[in-house]
């Protein structure tokens, strides 16, 4: 029958949303399949993630020589391209039918220089091309890519990513304890996140600290939101964590006053999801996927302006403290489900075997 290839070479980051991604659909994905009596997935991997997916699974390791000769393609059925800047994908050999997952068209979305929108527009459209279904991460999404690429006629399809599970909060000996209460927020620490407009909040509340986690992905963005901080005489009370465990993040989502997501462009929101577990008031800009995610338990910054994202906050937290907001948010939380999203991933892999 063949195999089923699930490429995971961009796991690069342990702490990445792409990373989780790619581990939770193959640790859910395969045990239906193994049920239905199909080949498992198969993982294209870095040495250094090998052990990744359990004993009993089957890997193959990325090596320098598969940029020009890939023998694992030979008696593949299904190549899964989880990413939409996929870099093996089996152009040549058309029998392989090929499954592409978009996260986003964020590009479009960051302010960047049209010639790199285009550019990115068009690595997107050519690994498109070559697919035969396509599935976005969000409708926002799709509506992206029905917008902005041509598709044809293949099938697009809409899956959720699910939360994967939340680790016991603990803090390590070594870890950051705010002696406040505090604001968390998380992810790769860039312009695009947009975290230097929180600084807003703390010059409202005196007692109010800042806790951001996540990749430090750009420097001088980081020396950007220190200089702001001390600006704004809020220093003291800004704490840039760069990247944290998965005990730690859970901690901070359990003891935060309220988890806060202010980017600019997302496909999805992962985070956001992971917050929800712990029924904490969440806040959001109102851009991309966001607002799909949030639903209606979550509160929306409508522009970056310091007064109006004050008064979001000043607002929100008392409607969360009068309403029972918790419960709802927990809810919302269990929509995103790996088991429900790796149902619809099967049913893709079974109408192209």
């Amino acid at each position: 029958m063949g195999q089923i290839i699930l490429d995971c070479d961009l796991m690069k980051y342990p702490n990445s949303g792409l990373y989780h991604y790619c581990l939770n659909l193959g640790l859910h994905v395969n045990p239906l399949l193994e049920e239905h009596g199909l080949p498992k997935l198969e993982f294209y991997v870095h040495r250094k993630d090998k052990a990744a997916f359990g004993p009993g699974n089957k890997v193959i390791i990325e090596h320098k020589r598969h940029r020009f000769f890939k023998p694992f393609i030979w008696n593949c059925r299904v190549w899964h391209a989880p990413f939409q800047t996929g870099r093996i994908v089996p152009y040549r050999n058309k029998s392989v039918q090929v499954v592409l997952t978009i996260h986003d068209l964020n590009a479009l979305h960051e302010g960047k220089p049209i010639r790199e929108q285009r550019e990115s527009i068009a690595r997107t459209q050519q690994l498109i091309k070559r697919s035969n279904v396509i599935v976005c991460v969000s409708e926002f999404c799709k509506n992206d890519v029905l917008k902005n690429c041509e598709v044809g006629n293949k099938p697009v399809y809409v899956i959720h990513n699910g939360s994967r599970h939340v680790e016991k909060p603990v803090l390590g000996i070594n870890s950051y304890q705010p002696k406040r209460p505090f604001l968390f927020g998380i992810g790769y620490v860039n312009q695009k996140k947009n975290f230097h407009t929180l600084l807003a909040l703390l010059e409202h509340d005196a007692d109010l600290e800042l806790v951001v986690a996540g990749r430090l992905d750009e420097p001088d963005y980081v020396s950007f939101m220190h200089k702001q901080a001390k600006g704004r005489k809020v220093e003291e009370r800004l704490h840039i964590l760069g990247p944290i465990s998965e005990s730690e993040k859970a901690w901070y989502m359990k003891n935060c006053k309220a988890y806060v997501h202010p980017s600019l462009a997302e496909g999805f929101g992962l985070p956001v999801v992971e917050a929800m577990e712990f029924g904490k008031p969440i806040f959001l800009s109102n851009l991309t996927s966001l607002p799909e995610v949030g639903g209606d338990v979550a509160f929306y910054f409508k522009s970056f302006e310091p007064a109006h994202m004050q008064q979001v906050l000043m607002d929100g937290l008392h409607t969360y403290s009068q309403n029972g907001l918790a419960d709802r948010i927990r809810e919302r939380g269990k929509l995103f489900d790996w088991k429900r999203s790796a149902q619809e991933y099967f049913k893709v892999y079974k109408s192209l075997l």
